[in-house]
């Protein structure tokens, strides 16, 4: 089978508002491809004005988020996880979760804002940033003394390709003691942000991994190979820009649609030729090929 066959094609992938849960997208080569978007592109950029339609998205009232976010700089831009974090001077974070999807877009001066947007920020220079929320969202700002206090990011765990600290004895300590499944635990954000049900099913299958194998089950070796799995396989997606249903700063689709078995019910297993299975693991599918990946 060639390449091209493995590859999903649109009807293959669940659709926008059919994908379960805010694990399913957007993860982290998304949002680590958009954060160094917007590194490059709104660094040294002014916030002149900031339109805010939908306030339930904030975590303060509309006043005080106005307050922390006009009038200041734009200084860093980076991920954490599926969180875009903002350093604004003087002195203040403006905090962004696309939850299920969306879209943050950045306009030149006088090009055409899009139809629908919950937020939307005015830069000196007459460009603007549009974020649109498919379903939910947070959009929050913090003072700098305020960051660590964020309870939606400072309980995160270390974010992989990111963090210099995620290394294999950090992933083995972090297994060590546990005792649920692999599946749950690679999900949990706060052992490992950043991976979701998009990316865990090819990971868990290049380990050879059930996605209910029990983490007492998993031997040292394994942890290993799974180490090397979660940066081959984020690395991959990331250089691609993310997955294709989903855009980037200016626009464009990722180009990453290469799952070897992510929803891929009833084709064919690359490695075996089983067929590709869908199983229900808690609340989320999983995707597996029952021959490589037994309990």
């Amino acid at each position: 089978m060639s390449e091209l066959e493995l590859r999903p094609t649109l009807d293959d992938l669940p659709a926008v508002g059919e994908r379960g849960n805010i694990n399913d997208m957007p993860e982290l080569p998304e949002m680590f491809s958009l954060a160094n978007q917007m590194n490059a592109e709104l660094v040294g950029r002014k916030i002149q004005r900031v339109e805010v339609r939908q306030p339930k998205c904030l975590n303060v009232p509309v006043d005080e988020f106005l307050k922390l976010i006009q009038g200041r700089t734009i200084c860093d831009v980076t991920s954490k996880g599926k969180w875009i974090i903002a350093a604004l001077e003087p002195g203040a974070y403006f905090l962004l979760s696309l939850g299920m999807g969306g879209e943050v877009l950045w306009h030149k001066e006088g090009e055409a804002l899009p139809e629908k947007y919950q937020l939307r920020f005015d830069f000196k220079d007459h460009s603007r940033l549009s974020i649109h929320f498919w379903w939910f969202g947070y959009a929050h700002a913090v003072s700098a003394d305020e960051l660590g206090n964020h309870k939606m990011t400072a309980s995160l765990g270390l974010t992989p390709l990111r963090d210099a600290a995620f290394t294999p004895e950090h992933l083995e300590g972090l297994l060590k003691g546990s005792k649920g499944t692999i599946k749950s635990f690679l999900m949990n954000q706060k052992n490992i942000a950043g991976i979701g049900n998009v990316y865990v099913q090819d990971i868990l299958f290049q380990v050879g991994l059930h996605p209910n194998c029990r983490i007492p089950d998993i031997s040292p070796e394994k942890c290993q190979e799974l180490y090397e799995a979660i940066i081959e396989q984020l690395t991959r997606a990331m250089k691609l820009g993310g997955l294709y249903l989903e855009k980037d700063l200016y626009g464009k689709p990722g180009r990453f649609n290469d799952f070897r078995i992510g929803y891929k019910q009833g084709k064919q297993c690359p490695v075996c030729g089983t067929p590709i299975e869908k199983i229900k693991t808690g609340s989320t599918a999983s995707y597996i090929c029952p021959k490589c990946q037994r309990m």
